[in-house]
């Protein structure tokens, strides 16, 4: 892939993991959005490795040249045009899905984007949907492990509404919105996949 193209080597890393729970929990959905789809790596090498979804990326408007430029290059099938999704926005992407991912996103939103997210998340799902979490997430108000903690302050220090989430506060916001953890998966580097299903 050409260099002038935006890379994460976080999403290097993780993209084999998260493909193995993905091929559990998304391997009887058709139509996935992908909230916070940053350089469009994730968004790629998913569809890529599982053709029978239609993969749609999107992110804030600033992002969505680089998501589009890389999805162009690639020319897969089931890779719409990225669109635009900001949670504070009046109107979200249009459309219905049975499937919602977003990777390492919460930490990076405030606590109030985060409600908007989970407060909006019904208009977008169909019945029964599936919605998986990829990130670092504290239990029991706890870090778990030093370099998450660490993780913390440096997210606080770039900007002080950035933080590692509580997975029962994250719970509790999914469970108002009709949604009911069906899986929670370690996953390498003390990250966490968590997995909804809709109601």
């Amino acid at each position: 892939m050409s260099r002038d193209l935006p890379c994460s080597g976080a999403c290097l890393r993780n993209a084999e993991p998260i493909l193995g729970v993905l091929r559990r929990h998304f391997a009887d959905r058709i139509r996935v959005l992908e909230i916070g789809s940053g350089t469009g790596q994730h968004a790629e090498y998913f569809a890529t490795k599982l053709p029978h979804l239609t993969w749609q990326a999107s992110d804030r408007d600033e992002y969505l040249p680089g998501i589009g430029l890389r999805l162009e290059r690639a020319g897969l099938p089931n890779t719409p045009a990225p669109l635009p999704f900001d949670v504070n926005d009046d109107e979200w992407p249009p459309g219905v899905y049975d499937a919602v991912f977003s990777a390492n996103t919460l930490h990076i939103m405030s606590w109030s984007d985060v409600e908007h997210l989970f407060g909006g998340l019904p208009s977008l799902l169909a019945a029964e949907a599936t919605v998986a979490v990829y990130g670092p997430f504290n239990y029991g108000g706890r870090f778990t492990s030093p370099s998450n903690a660490a993780f913390d302050v440096s997210l606080k220090a770039t900007a002080p509404h950035r933080g590692i989430r509580d997975s029962e506060a994250v719970n509790a916001l999914a469970e108002n919105s009709g949604l009911h953890l069906v899986d929670d998966i370690s996953m390498p580097a003390n990250n966490r996949c968590l997995v909804w299903r809709r109601s």
